[in-house]
């Protein structure tokens, strides 16, 4: 098994590629056996599914400690490195976030500029001063932590919307300057706006996989270095447990095509 060193250094290398990284998002352990198995190089947690999988809704109201419990889980049942959907980070301060990221074993986190708490989004200042800590906690525990920096301008549609792309681009480049290994303006959907943020973000673009945007094949194109799919595989899967059960109820095979 590799350390947590060599699992970072892979998950970094892993963003410089000719396509793009396709990372899918596990919910548990048994989850994350199966996209390894198929073939993955890493693994993401989303904190919806894992969340909804703990009996929690989504946008911190599941406990850190739970949260990061099933990140552990998720980190020992695979070989490959797992990235942790920390939303905002759960009021953690961010020597504590580095702390408990390493002890469940992660090679890199997602971290969202939104705010909670109080509403809207977090001063892009601030948070990049947050990503900065995060990176020198890192470096002092000896482990590259692969920060990917959420922008949530578009999913929280923040001013006008010509407005977005150019407010996503200003906090893109603050974090990556912050010390951010990737950023991820979720939920940006138009390929003319990806292709901006590609070409003026400074720093590689994880580009999340909804309906609406384009194929993989043309974000791989498009120069996007990073794909992920949220908490799209764990709806899929239980839209997929629910007809099931629905045909047992009307006593019929489950299991026939």
């Amino acid at each position: 098994m590799p350390s947590l060193v060599e699992k970072a250094e892979r998950l970094a290398a892993l963003h410089t590629g000719a396509r793009p990284l396709l990372l899918p998002n596990a919910w548990d352990a048994a989850s994350a056996r199966a996209l390894a198995d198929a073939g993955f190089p890493a693994i993401a947690t989303s904190s919806s599914a894992v969340a909804a999988s703990l009996g929690y809704a989504d946008h911190e109201d599941a406990p850190a400690a739970e949260m990061l419990a099933a990140v552990a889980r998720i980190a020992r049942a695979v070989p490959v490195p797992v990235t942790a959907d920390l939303e905002s980070g759960y009021g953690m301060a961010p020597a504590e976030i580095v702390e408990r990221l390493l002890e469940a074993g992660a090679a890199g986190c997602n971290l969202e500029d939104s705010d909670h708490r109080g509403g809207g989004l977090l001063d892009p200042e601030r948070q990049a001063a947050r990503l900065a800590e995060i990176r020198a906690a890192a470096e002092v525990g000896g482990v590259h932590l692969v920060l990917n920096a959420r922008v949530d301008v578009f999913v929280r549609e923040f001013g006008a919307p010509a407005e977005r792309v150019g407010e996503a681009l200003r906090r893109s480049r603050r974090y990556l300057e912050a010390g951010a290994a990737c950023v991820f303006p979720i939920l940006v959907r138009e390929e003319g706006d990806i292709a901006a943020l590609v070409r003026g973000a400074g720093g590689p673009l994880n580009v999340l996989y909804v309906p609406g945007v384009p194929s993989l094949a043309r974000l791989a194109e498009l120069g996007v270095a990073r794909v992920s799919f949220g908490g799209g595989l764990h709806r899929a899967t239980q839209g997929l447990l629910e007809r099931l059960a629905t045909r047992i109820l009307a006593e019929e095979d489950p299991y026939q095509r």
